[in-house]
């Protein structure tokens, strides 16, 4: 639905639909919009592009079954363009767990109805004396 609600915007939305979960691809098809099965716990080939903005919804607790929350955090992070937007959507557990990876990596991070995750990847380097 998420993606369905951005269709009349000048975005470009990549639906992925992870391998383990209910398949939604062809209903995501049938609304006119494009999508690739994936598992998370794996790298998301993403060339030649970086994106704008991630959206999850419930799926980091079957993810943080099978592989490492900061695997799925490098990932995002690699997929995210600086000052681009990450938006979970999860319990407040597993909000929490990748709040704090995420303000690990610099991200500015803010948790709303204790429901969702938004998260906006800065653009950090580390300062020229070293500390």
């Amino acid at each position: 639905r998420f993606a369905a609600s951005l269709i009349d915007r000048p975005l470009w939305v990549m639906n992925v639909v992870p391998f383990d979960q209910p398949d939604t691809l062809p209903i995501i098809f049938n609304r006119g919009l494009i999508g690739v099965y994936h598992d998370w716990c794996e790298s998301f080939n993403t060339y030649p592009r970086t994106y704008d903005l991630l959206h999850m919804s419930y799926l980091l607790q079957s993810l943080a079954n099978r592989c490492d929350i900061i695997e799925i955090a490098a990932e995002i992070d690699r997929i995210l363009r600086p000052g681009r937007w990450f938006v979970l959507q999860d319990n407040i557990g597993m909000i929490r767990k990748m709040d704090r990876v995420l303000r690990s990596l610099h991200y500015k991070t803010a948790i709303m109805r204790r429901q969702f995750l938004v998260a906006r990847k800065s653009f950090w380097r580390p300062d020229s004396t070293g500390s």
